[in-house]
């Protein structure tokens, strides 16, 4: 018998924050979860355009964000700065007691530099270790992490970080401890059959279904990352994973892709 207390850790992507008006309803919806919870945000598009209005080329692969020095300096200053305390004073105006994090503030979350045989991937880190016990001591005083995707070495470099990974580790570590459901937010209903009709929402997204949709090319590079981390933390032991609108946070039957082994 399962007598762990439920954890709801929820990632919202970037087109939910470039839309002041959704982010605000989003927040609202978030903090009226009841119980524990963790809020995990991106910012690519935000970080996106102020790298371009001060003449920098941003570079993706597979939806993979290349991070050189100016790069990191902005994603620091948009994710861990503008976007992360607009989210946290919206949500203590909700009344959710919300801390915002990096993953440097009190080592909770430690990466290493990504070395790749082929790509250099610049200021990009790969999640290594999640300090889960003191998660869990802010979880049970009351408060309400958020974190942004700027993690470090322990060796004074913060590092860039793909969120929905972030969400993923946070889950895997905390499904330890807790009976996790992990959503991942975004402005569509869920993973779409053809990503131009929001009706064609595959409402089961087995591993099975996600090989043969990889093979076919028809799935969008874009949510490749997101999906890999779904199924990698149902393998280690997170408990439910969905995907899909906001609306989904407050409303059981909001229509929505659960992923399933």
């Amino acid at each position: 018998m399962n007598n762990k207390v439920p954890l709801t850790i929820v990632k919202i992507g970037g087109n939910i924050i470039d839309d002041a008006a959704e982010l605000q309803q989003f927040l609202a919806d978030f903090s009226k979860i009841k119980g524990l919870k963790i809020l995990v945000h991106g910012g690519g598009k935000s970080a996106t355009k102020m790298a371009q209005s001060i003449g920098l080329v941003p570079q993706m692969i597979d939806g993979r964000r290349i991070t050189d020095g100016p790069m990191l300096d902005i994603a620091v200053m948009i994710y861990a700065g503008q976007i992360n305390k607009n989210c946290v004073a919206q949500l203590q105006g909700n009344g959710c007691n919300a801390m915002g994090f990096s993953g440097a503030d009190g080592n909770l979350i430690q990466s290493e530099k990504r070395n790749h045989p082929a790509i250099d991937y610049g200021f990009v880190g790969d999640v290594q270790k999640v300090k889960s016990t003191l998660l869990q001591t802010l979880l049970e005083t009351g408060i309400t992490p958020v974190f942004c995707a700027i993690t470090h070495d322990k060796k004074g470099q913060l590092l860039n970080t793909n969120a929905d990974t972030i969400a993923s580790e946070l889950a895997i570590a905390m499904s330890e401890m807790y009976e996790v459901t992990l959503n991942y937010c975004f402005e569509k209903p869920g993973v779409l059959f053809d990503s131009e009709d929001d009706t064609s929402v595959i409402e089961i997204m087995s591993s099975d279904l996600y090989t043969k949709l990889k093979s076919e090319k028809a799935i969008h590079s874009g949510m490749i990352p997101k999906l890999d981390n779904c199924f990698n933390s149902l393998y280690k032991g997170v408990q439910k994973i969905r995907i899909g609108h906001h609306s989904m946070l407050q409303n059981n039957e909001a229509i929505c892709t659960t992923i399933a082994l």
